[in-house]
């Protein structure tokens, strides 16, 4: 059970190949509309962000607004009372600029503007990028408040595309498919990018039964693109499908479509997974022809690739060609090497390498961490895991919940109650919201229940109902514990009804069965 548990940091390099190339192929899936940002040249400012160089320009000014706070338009307004002119396809530019730093606000504040000037004239695609920018700031139903209230003229191809992409963002299949079949009755099915758009929603909801259909639908309106071709590779790697993944890659290059390193990515995980060693060499050649500065991300998914095929010198050479592009790695690269080391069982370069990270970076970025904190773990080495978790404060990052989390796996394994509670406690108060973990709850009342431990039950009982996650089966294992000990609770009946929880056949069992035990102290003190 722990073992299991212990993916929540070490599966990363596992998963990291496929993972990178998802992603990847997810975020090429976008409005046509909403373009790439041009290249533009930046310099660094003195708080370390980019802006472009040279004299005074309303970009540098916009890219300058670092702090979500401060208002675009403002600065907008300043430099057309300074005398400058301000022209549309400027502040597009800056817009594409802003949105690949992820700056949403900012962009929306320029776009929002734009539309009050009345010698700026609107494009369908601005409005596209517009109702993007509305959703990711303000949500789904926001996006579609404006979508609704455009002109008939403006709800084309861009826009209808746009809102698409926001309904398979938020995982919204009914409204997706509804959207679509309005598209096509306006003859807006013209193009691969709307059928890519739902292959990667049902990709994400798991609706794979539905691939087939609209790979079908999208072959008789119009030509796949090495997207489409990717995404469908994808789902052959997820259902362990060699014949048809093989058949995909065929019929991509008779279309004399050319594959990319996500294409290969894909092909080589499906290989390893299938023990097919032989064929996963070829295709990581051929992916490793196809990297290069622009896809970086193709590095990491090299480095788990030659990880998961137990090749180590492949791992330290793409690791040194990456390191010889790129004058500075990024926190994902640390975390996609530091695993791959772990996993290959270098430990003590594993260790050096994150010596290095906490040098040079200055996120503090907890996962990275993690990583280690799981192999020592992992290793039964809690003290090593206490020592460097100490070293983690000192060093000013902050634990998140899957530090906790670990910890508390590995105060379970070694049975050391009070720091299992005090750990968990921490996991669940370190999120706003907690998503429920069942395996880790049950694993930390049996461990109760063995021990008889009843005053540890309720103390886990108090902290669950602060998170709201009470249920029937949470009291039921709280009966168990007192059971256990010989003890009867009281008022469990009341106290479950306050928590607006049922009662089933087990609880009143359970009930029944500790009636007839002598009453327990600790249970007045929970009450």
């Amino acid at each position: 059970m722990f073992r299991i548990r212990m993916h929540t940091a070490l599966a990363a390099v596992h998963h990291f190949s496929t993972e990178a190339a998802t992603m990847k192929l997810l975020a090429t899936v976008k409005s046509e509309e909403i373009a790439k940002p041009k290249t533009i040249v930046k310099s660094k400012t003195s708080d370390g962000n980019s802006t472009p160089s040279g004299r005074d320009t309303l970009g540098r000014r916009l890219l300058s607004l670092i702090y979500a706070k401060r208002s675009a338009v403002i600065t907008i307004q300043k430099w057309r009372d300074e005398g400058h002119t301000v022209r549309k396809y400027e502040l597009n530019r800056i817009v594409r600029e802003l949105r690949k730093l992820k700056r949403y606000k900012h962009a929306l504040e320029i776009c929002e503007w734009m539309t009050k000037q009345h010698d700026i004239k609107l494009l369908e695609g601005d409005y596209a990028v517009h109702l993007d920018l509305i959703a990711k700031i303000r949500g789904l139903a926001s996006a579609e408040k404006f979508f609704e209230d455009l002109p008939d003229r403006i709800k084309g191809r861009p826009t209808c595309t746009a809102l698409l992409h926001t309904y398979v963002q938020n995982k919204e299949s009914e409204k997706a498919e509804a959207l679509m079949e309005k598209m096509s009755e306006c003859g807006f099915l013209k193009h691969a990018l709307p059928y890519n758009h739902m292959l990667s929603l049902y990709i994400s909801n798991e609706q794979l039964e539905k691939v087939p259909g609209i790979i079908q639908e999208l072959k008789k309106n119009t030509s796949p693109d090495v997207v489409t071709y990717n995404l469908w590779l994808n789902v052959c790697a997820s259902q362990n499908d060699v014949e048809t993944a093989e058949r995909v890659l065929l019929e991509m290059k008779k279309a004399k479509i050319d594959p990319d390193w996500v294409t290969y990515s894909s092909l080589t995980n499906l290989y390893i997974k299938k023990g097919l060693l032989e064929k996963a060499a070829t295709t990581l050649k051929e992916m490793e022809k196809k990297t290069s500065r622009k896809a970086r991300a193709a590095y990491s998914s090299l480095i788990s690739l030659h990880t998961n095929m137990r090749d180590t010198d492949g791992v330290h050479r793409v690791w040194k060609k990456l390191k010889s592009i790129f004058p500075k790695m990024n926190d994902a690269e640390y975390t996609c090497m530091i695993s791959s080391l772990v996993k290959l069982g270098e430990f003590e370069e594993a260790e050096n390498l994150y010596s290095e990270w906490t040098s040079v970076s200055p996120t503090g970025d907890s996962r990275v961490s993690n990583i280690l904190l799981s192999a020592y773990i992992n290793k039964s080495e809690m003290e090593m895991a206490e020592k460097f978790y100490n070293q983690m404060v000192e060093r000013g990052i902050t634990p998140s919940y899957t530090t906790w989390e670990l910890l508390t796996w590995g105060y379970l394994k070694q049975k050391q109650t009070e720091k299992v509670l005090d750990s968990f406690e921490k996991a669940v108060g370190s999120v706003k919201k907690w998503n429920p973990d069942e395996k880790l709850v049950r694993e930390v009342y049996k461990n109760l229940e063995e021990q008889g431990n009843i005053e540890g039950a309720e103390k886990v009982l108090v902290i669950l109902q602060k998170a709201g996650h009470v249920s029937t089966e949470i009291y039921n294992r709280l009966l168990r514990v007192y059971a256990k000990a010989g003890k009867m609770p009281l008022i469990v009946a009341e106290r479950m009804k306050k928590d607006k929880v049922e009662l089933d056949e087990e609880t009143h069992r359970l009930i029944q069965e500790t009636s007839k035990m002598c009453v327990s102290e600790v249970s007045s003190k929970f009450l």
